[in-house]
């Protein structure tokens, strides 16, 4: 099983929960990437794109993919265009849609087509759906959460005095996600 695990922007794969994950997987012996995503210089969705593909393997239906913040985003990119389902897509804290913050609005604009999605491959390539949000997310309301299970089903899973699912949210360790697939 292989495990992808997508940062957001300004994120990197040293923060948040993601080392704390990459040990859980690997003592199960999964097989783990986390790409470095050019962010915030260079950040777009094409060299996101070519950063995915030059760090992890092609993405196939033995995978769960994870990604947080914007990196959930990214994920609705690469399930559009996948020919075969994978296992399961993790979503946490997923951005739809401008956050009215004008510096991430501005780097996170070339990954943001809500409306054009095509939300029936995705649904479609998606896997066993799980979307985690905080209930109290400075930066991005639950909306996007539950548009984005409106429009792929799934389970919404609603976390109390989550914030962003972050570190700045003392989330570096996220025993939810430990749940789901390990």
């Amino acid at each position: 099983m292989n495990v992808i695990i997508l940062h957001g922007t300004k994120g990197s794969p040293a923060g948040n929960w993601f080392p704390w994950l990459k040990e859980h997987c690997l003592a199960k012996k999964y097989n783990v990437y986390i790409p470095t995503l050019p962010t915030p210089d260079n950040q777009s969705l094409k060299s996101w794109e070519a950063a995915l593909h030059q760090q992890t393997p092609a993405i196939e239906k033995e995978t769960i993919l994870i990604g947080h913040s914007l990196g959930a985003t990214m994920m609705l990119h690469v399930l559009e265009k996948l020919k075969e389902p994978i296992f399961k897509s993790i979503f946490v804290s997923p951005v739809m849609d401008e956050i009215n913050i004008p510096e991430y609005d501005d780097l996170n604009k070339s990954f943001i087509k809500t409306p054009d999605f095509d939300w029936l491959s995705i649904s479609n390539n998606a896997g066993e759906v799980t979307i985690f949000h905080g209930n109290n997310d400075p930066y991005v309301s639950k909306e996007h959460a539950e548009f984005l299970q409106d429009q792929i089903g799934g389970e919404l899973k609603i976390i109390k005095n989550g914030g962003h699912l972050n570190a700045e949210s003392g989330y570096t360790t996220f025993p939810e996600l430990l749940d789901i697939f390990i």
